[in-house]
């Protein structure tokens, strides 16, 4: 799970009636909700996506949309309920059940907030549980997760059962979602010390630990955020750097690989950065040196199964003025855009420059707005992507999709918000593939 806001570069009410505002044709062709406003990471499952939105009257929302056609099937108000704003809106949690799915998400309630499960289709609810003050449910297997409490002592991680809300196990502490199947949960344990772990996801019984400094060193400090990914039998993490005060060395930071079947440590990448907009590290692990002296390097993309070095530029590009990443939709260069300037792109088989008009896809802006949420302040929107022309640093109009390593895909179903919060889905991928948020 992607800690999305963390990025190196930046800084009306929904209801059922308004199901006639999708643009639908077919589930290839896609569909849209221009009119969604949506802000957050949408979740798919068990036939319908949820997305958080905010409408103009700044009320922050779950919405739940039939992934099919687009249809709007039903909304609640949604909470931030204690979480970081530089988290981002924590997503909902679409987890099977018996006879139908369940979506979880946190909830207002008049004394603390709940975890509240509904019937996927029509938003019936099906249970809740207080958790106080959270990060957000995650599903985990067949099951779903959260930490409630995070800002007490007390604070418990949690493992529920999705129909019920029953509780199977639980465990002291705060601690993040980064993997799961049927038998097993792998969590990132947020402490002073770190550490990644692995459950039998039925009992809570301990699988392996593995303490992150041990790889990366232990002047760690998560307020820099941290992202993981998962190809294969392999989890990667990361863990950005962090700053605390002008002069002050950065805190550890860098990339390394575990095995999920042991915890065993495969490779480890210190002192590289991961650059945003980008792929998930599971998916291509592009990244950049940063030396002893906290100097910016070059550019190195990694095998994320093995750690070897696949390609370099080991030049430190600079194309003049404040540039961003960006990657054509195949992630075969590495783009410099410089917006309403030339920039450049480098060819990432061979290292070289790439000359005329390259289309690469970059942020569509790094100066978001924070949203206008009742009772809430500092919340950013997720990031979205547009195309852009790397010869001239010109946005391009285009009705093509994003591409997929921004996107993800849960069972070839792609869905994904663009800068003016519209709501897209459309069916055109090959299986579950983790996007950049997630």
């Amino acid at each position: 799970m992607a800690i999305f806001v963390h990025l190196a570069l930046l800084a009306p009410v929904l209801g059922c009636e308004a199901s006639g505002q999708a643009d639908r044709t077919s589930a290839n062709a896609g569909w849209q909700d221009t009119s969604a406003g949506a802000v957050g990471r949408p979740a798919i499952g068990g036939g319908v996506t949820a997305v958080p939105v905010v409408g103009t009257d700044g009320r922050l929302r779950m919405t739940v949309f039939d992934l099919t056609s687009g249809r709007r099937l039903w909304s609640q108000p949604t909470a931030t309920a204690g979480r970081p704003a530089d988290l981002g809106i924590a997503s909902a949690a679409v987890a099977p059940s018996l006879d139908r799915a369940v979506v979880v998400s946190v909830e207002p309630r008049s004394s603390a907030a709940a975890v509240v499960g509904r019937n996927a289709r029509d938003g019936r609810q099906l249970w809740a549980r207080t958790v106080g003050t959270t990060l957000g449910p995650a599903r985990c297997g067949d099951a779903v997760c959260v930490s409630e409490s995070i800002a007490r002592k007390n604070a418990r991680f949690v493992v529920l059962k999705a129909a019920t809300g029953e509780t199977s196990w639980t465990m002291p502490g705060v601690a993040e979602v980064e993997w799961a199947d049927d038998r097993r949960v792998v969590v990132f344990r947020i402490a002073e010390h770190p550490v990644v772990e692995a459950h039998d996801l039925r009992s809570g019984r301990l699988l392996w630990s593995f303490a992150v400094e041990d790889a990366l060193g232990r002047a760690v400090d998560l307020s820099g955020g941290w992202s993981f990914g998962a190809v294969d039998d392999c989890l990667i993490g990361y863990l950005a750097p962090y700053r605390g005060r002008q002069g002050a060395p950065l805190s550890a930071f860098g990339f390394f690989s575990l095995r999920l079947g042991d915890g065993g440590l495969q490779w480890v990448h210190r002192r590289s950065l991961r650059i945003y907009p980008s792929a998930n590290p599971a998916v291509a692990l592009i990244t950049r040196e940063v030396d002893r002296r906290d100097q910016y390097g070059g550019f190195t993309q990694l095998d994320p199964r093995t750690g070897r070095t696949v390609a370099a530029i080991p030049v430190t590009p600079n194309p003049g003025g404040g540039w961003w990443p960006a990657f054509p939709a195949d992630l075969s260069a590495l783009g410099l855009l410089n917006p309403s300037h030339a920039g450049r792109a480098y060819d990432l088989r061979t290292g070289h420059l790439l000359a005329g008009h390259v289309r690469a896809w970059s942020l569509c802006t790094v100066t978001s707005t924070p949203l206008k949420i009742n009772g809430n302040t500092g919340f950013f929107p997720a990031p979205a992507l547009c195309p852009y022309d790397l010869m001239t640093g010109r946005r391009l109009a285009s009705a093509d999709p994003p591409p997929g390593w921004y996107t993800g895909a849960v069972d070839g179903w792609r869905v994904w918000r663009d800068d003016r919060g519209g709501l897209h889905g459309r069916h055109d991928a090959d299986g579950t593939v983790p996007g950049m948020l997630g």
